[in-house]
């Protein structure tokens, strides 16, 4: 009897190993991933920036790559985000754990809206009403273009 029970808590133990484990290597996977967008993303970015201040002037470049630029950090905050939640909520559930999660999604989430409106020019909640302002301008374009009906 004494030895089922162990054999039951060493297995226990050994799935809490290996949760743990799966977890710390997803975890880092997910801030590689995060960091190998923003870092190969940046490179295409730059070489595009290049690129046009050759060909036109600077400010107009330098737009375009703040744009670029912009959306590269923007999704690789989301996944070093997803990094933070797997080793906060799940490898250290605790209070104090969770408080440290909600302050790093806090500033990450702010800097990403940040970045939204630095690359789109409003807020992000805006982009619906925008464009459907923009689709009923271009309809009342259109049937101004279009010949009376007879």
């Amino acid at each position: 009897m004494r030895r089922a029970v162990l054999t039951v808590r060493s297995s226990d133990r050994q799935a809490d190993v290996m949760m743990n484990d799966l977890i710390r290597y997803s975890s880092s996977a997910l801030e590689i991933a995060g960091l190998s967008v923003i870092i190969v993303g940046a490179i295409p970015a730059t070489a595009v920036f290049l690129f046009r201040l050759v060909r036109g002037g600077f400010e107009s470049s330098y737009r375009g790559y703040r744009a670029d630029l912009g959306r590269c950090i923007l999704l690789g905050l989301e996944f070093l985000i997803a990094a933070d939640i797997l080793k906060s909520v799940l490898a250290d559930p605790t209070l104090t754990g969770v408080l440290v999660l909600a302050g790093i999604v806090l500033v990450r989430t702010s800097l990403s809206i940040s970045l939204e409106v630095e690359i789109n020019g409003h807020w992000p909640w805006e982009s619906t009403r925008l464009t459907q302002e923009q689709q009923r301008i271009d309809d009342a374009r259109r049937a101004s273009a279009l010949p009376p009906d007879r």
